[in-house]
């Protein structure tokens, strides 16, 4: 399997959320020509808490969020826009480990009018992507990283969220 999921808030399994985060995760990695049994990701399924606590402790931020994600390397493109340095398969093939949030995440979702499966799809995509060294902080990666998670989207029949 690709993704490891540790549930800590129960409300997760109601969601179905280990199906949810490995057929995210492996559209993101099939979308960008990479084989999803390749790889690996940790994703810690937790609530507004504990996330907040992280968010403190990695970023010194003192709130929730909605997700996070620690890749376990750096692979960011040099040039604003340009297409990170993907990974190979071989045997440190870990991508990263992403922890998402219930309350922020169906909070949300419910603002947004959107199913909670499918805000949490975004965010485990949205997260992915942040492994593989897509980022939004200047204006063409943020272009770049959109309309990759809107094409992930599509094929998995989810709405454009912008």
């Amino acid at each position: 399997m690709l993704t490891d999921v540790m549930i800590e808030d129960r409300r997760w399994h109601a969601l179905g959320l280990e199906p949810l985060a490995e057929r995210a995760a492996a559209a993101t990695l099939a979308h960008l020509g990479m084989d999803p049994g390749a790889f690996e990701i940790s994703i810690l399924a937790c609530n507004d808490a504990r996330i907040a606590v992280l968010n403190e402790d990695f970023r010194g931020k003192p709130q929730p969020t909605n997700v996070l994600s620690w890749p376990s390397a750096e692979r960011g493109a040099l040039r604003d826009g340009g297409v990170p340095d993907l990974p190979l398969p071989g045997p440190d093939a870990e991508l990263g480990d992403i922890a998402i949030a219930y309350g922020v995440c169906a909070s949300e979702a419910a603002l947004g009018g959107k199913p909670l499966a499918d805000h949490a799809t975004h965010l485990i995509v949205h997260a992915v992507l942040h492994l593989l060294g897509y980022d939004h902080t200047r204006s063409g990666d943020a272009d770049l990283m959109e309309s990759c998670e809107v094409a992930i989207l599509c094929k998995l029949g989810i709405a454009d969220p912008y």
